[in-house]
């Protein structure tokens, strides 16, 4: 065998392989998908979350004529479920609805089994929602300013409760407290409905809640609604203002999204962001969240990566400032 002839069969055979492992990355996208879609929710079922991605779920699978199945996988602050899909195959058939904690748990914890971004192939922003902070009815505050007030006449006297340490609900109480000056003690809870009890019967005086999870306690005056935590007021509560009114640049809302393992297919990246997309701005399907307090939104897969990136940076300094740790 000549050296020339040895050379051109090597270069033959490398082709080959290099050209192997392209081909047994995935179908092409005009194909995808050709079996079942999961959806790892890192959530406990019930919760908006969970709600969101079952409707999104029913959708996907029509638009896509396949089946489309939710898992829950809750836990470590969500760090479980989307552990396990930062680990799965970047195929697309492992998807994450993932939520504001995951720009937060990498200023919470100081070493993640995975990377915030890196690990992920981001595909879209599908909605947001602000919070409503509530009140013990017999609480002698109306209104942010008067809350503020009294917490400055009681220092420590007053406590909120969140669904536990490092949470929305958290962040969203040591926000106000950094921007008004005051000092309102801390109540966390393993989960929302022990602490909105609690807040029922006066024994703390204040929460962050999702609008469905407060709905339930503000319908019946069980609570009272002081403000929402947004930009803006909330269509749902046009009388309920917001923090940011008597603090311009408050603004803390939940958000969901979807994202893929790093390394999935652009076209198939692409295509889900199309579909998810034309799902969740769909009239109907914006108007039926509206009336759960959420916004339908559908970005781009870079500007939802750039959203992740910005909330990152806004948590991590609160949470550097109010020294707060869940390790």
């Amino acid at each position: 065998m000549s050296i020339r002839f040895a050379l051109k069969l090597g270069a033959a055979a490398a082709a080959v392989t290099f050209a192997l492992p392209a081909a047994a990355q995935g179908e092409s996208a005009a194909d995808y998908p050709s079996r079942p879609i999961r959806i790892i929710v890192p959530y406990t079922p019930g919760a908006i979350n969970d709600v969101l991605a079952r409707r999104i779920a029913q959708r996907l699978s029509e638009s896509l004529k396949q089946s489309v199945v939710v898992e829950n996988k809750p836990g470590g602050g969500t760090v479980i479920g989307t552990e396990y899909v930062a680990r799965a195959d970047p195929d697309g058939y492992t998807l994450l609805q993932t939520a504001a904690a995951h720009s937060i748990n990498p200023n919470l914890m100081s070493k993640l089994p995975y990377d915030t971004i890196k690990s992920f192939s981001f595909i879209t922003l599908v909605g947001t929602s602000p919070y409503v902070m509530i009140a013990t009815p017999n609480l002698p505050a109306n209104t942010v300013p008067e809350l503020v007030a009294l917490a400055k006449a009681k220092p420590g006297q007053l406590s909120y409760a969140s669904t536990g340490n490092g949470g929305s609900a958290h962040l969203m109480g040591e926000l106000l407290k950094d921007m008004a000056k005051v000092d309102i003690m801390h109540v966390p809870y393993k989960g929302l409905a022990q602490g909105l009890n609690d807040l029922a019967s006066g024994q703390v005086h204040l929460s962050f809640s999702t609008y469905t999870g407060a709905m339930s306690y503000l319908k019946p005056g069980r609570v009272k609604a002081l403000a929402v935590t947004g930009k803006q007021r909330m269509s749902v509560l046009p009388d309920v203002p917001a923090i940011a009114e008597t603090y311009p640049g408050y603004d803390a809302s939940g958000w969901w999204g979807y994202v893929a393992p790093a390394g999935t297919p652009q076209p198939i990246v692409d295509k889900l962001n199309r579909e998810l997309n034309k799902i969740v701005q769909a009239p109907d399907f914006k108007e039926m969240f509206k009336s759960e307090g959420v916004e339908m939104l559908g970005t781009t897969p870079a500007e939802f990566k750039a959203h992740v990136e910005r909330e990152m940076v806004t948590w991590g300094k609160l949470v550097k400032k109010a020294s707060i740790r869940m390790d």
